[in-house]
């Protein structure tokens, strides 16, 4: 809870309405559209990362072009992780000759893939890449995910512009959170992976849609969608699940995305958990 706020929440109160929007929404029927549901196409927790790391990296713009975008690229990776355990770097570079995503290129999406080649190749999947880049006693994965993203930079060749930022320099980094969000946690919706990693070190994927929710509710006062703020929102969510401060984040973000949800209709839900 930020400091400052003259209303306090009920937090036994707003565990509660947490609890019951969780069981309600926190279901496959509420994911589609979002690039989470291609992740539930692959068994393998192997071929999962990767294409956890793919969808995640492209998840801006509009969801109709994401959903595209992430096609067309794993249309030409049968077997994600030994397809580009085996190609050459310039077969990566072949494969994605002519991809646009807004912003990103095929050039960038080259070394993406480059990078991901790179960690299976040395250390046979992107989990043991980043076990390798974990330190002890590290409140939250936020250090480890900035050196797990120096480490792809490095592998592939170069740092592409947008799809790999560095969490420890102050953004949200709100795509590499969700990425670590769909592997560390396993439940109906998040299909896990990376369960050793421990969700309570997780770290609230924050954009402008949470951060909104966020505010409304108390969690946070500070106005911008950054690194701070998701710290902030966080801490206050580890006050009523303190092993897993990202449980509820799937079935807050579905209010104000899907049509029958409304931001308005959760402040409703909600609107009497706070206290003067």
């Amino acid at each position: 809870m930020a400091k400052g706020n003259s209303e306090e929440l009920d937090w036994k109160l707003f565990r509660e309405r947490l609890e019951a929007l969780y069981f309600r929404f926190n279901r496959r029927e509420y994911v589609h559209p979002d690039p989470l549901e291609f992740l539930y196409e692959y068994s393998r927790p192997r071929d999962r990362e990767v294409v956890g790391l793919i969808a995640s990296s492209l998840a801006y713009g509009k969801v109709e072009q994401i959903l595209k975008s992430v096609t067309w690229v794993l249309e030409r990776l049968p077997s994600p992780a030994n397809f580009l355990e085996d190609v050459s770097p310039k077969g990566v570079e072949t494969l994605v000759d002519g991809f646009r995503h807004r912003f990103t290129t095929g050039e960038d999406l080259a070394l993406l893939l480059k990078g991901i080649r790179g960690v299976i190749r040395k250390w046979g999947s992107l989990y043991e890449g980043f076990c390798l880049v974990m330190r002890e006693g590290e409140a939250n994965l936020v250090p480890a995910l900035s050196r797990f993203v120096d480490l792809l930079a490095r592998e592939g060749g170069g740092r592409p512009p947008f799809l790999l930022p560095d969490p420890q320099k102050g953004s949200a980094c709100k795509r590499l959170h969700l990425y670590l969000r769909w592997m560390v946690r396993r439940d109906d919706v998040d299909p896990g992976g990376w369960e050793e990693l421990g969700p309570h070190r997780l770290v609230v994927p924050l954009d402008t849609h949470m951060h909104s929710i966020s505010l409304a509710l108390g969690l946070t006062k500070r106005r911008q969608a950054d690194l701070v703020a998701a710290l902030e929102i966080t801490s206050s969510f580890k006050r009523i699940a303190p092993e897993d401060p990202v449980r509820y984040d799937f079935a807050l973000t579905r209010w104000g995305i899907r049509e029958e949800l409304t931001l308005g209709g959760l402040m409703k839900v909600m609107e009497d958990i706070k206290k003067g």
